[in-house]
């Protein structure tokens, strides 16, 4: 099947795979060859791309959308990053300094805004550290 991952900066990835699993709002969920059509909204998490030769291609997002047909998954992403991509010292700085914001916020929206933020930073760091020791 062909897979292909954008987001607002542009084409993140695009090529044949044999597999997807996405964090969907209501759980994760894997796609493989000949799915059913299907739309789905995706969350913070980790996306795994299964590529031809059988090897995990992870990549950190934020959110967005997986859309399924005809052996096409089209994924609208808000971020995605290449897990091999990330660098691990900056995404656990980012990390603290989600967690300083937390600590500080006072009005509950700013804390709902904050604990995303947190999300985000330790959803890059665990996709970054599961990377540790793979071939880039």
């Amino acid at each position: 099947m062909f897979v292909e991952i954008v987001s607002p900066s542009g084409k993140i990835f695009s090529g044949e795979a044999t597999g997807v699993r996405a964090p969907g709002i209501e759980g994760s969920f894997e796609v493989l060859r000949n799915h059913a059509p299907m739309i789905a909204g995706i969350t913070i998490g980790s996306l795994v791309v299964t590529d031809k030769a059988g090897n995990p291609i992870s990549f950190a997002t934020s959110g967005g959308f997986v859309e399924v047909s005809n052996n096409v998954v089209t994924i609208l992403a808000e971020t995605a990053e290449l897990g091999s991509q990330i660098d691990v010292e900056r995404a656990k700085a980012a990390e603290e300094r989600a967690v300083e914001a937390l600590a500080e916020a006072t009005d509950p929206e700013t804390k709902a805004k904050m604990v995303k933020a947190l999300e985000r930073a330790r959803n890059r760091a665990r996709v970054s550290l599961g990377q540790v020791g793979r071939k880039r």
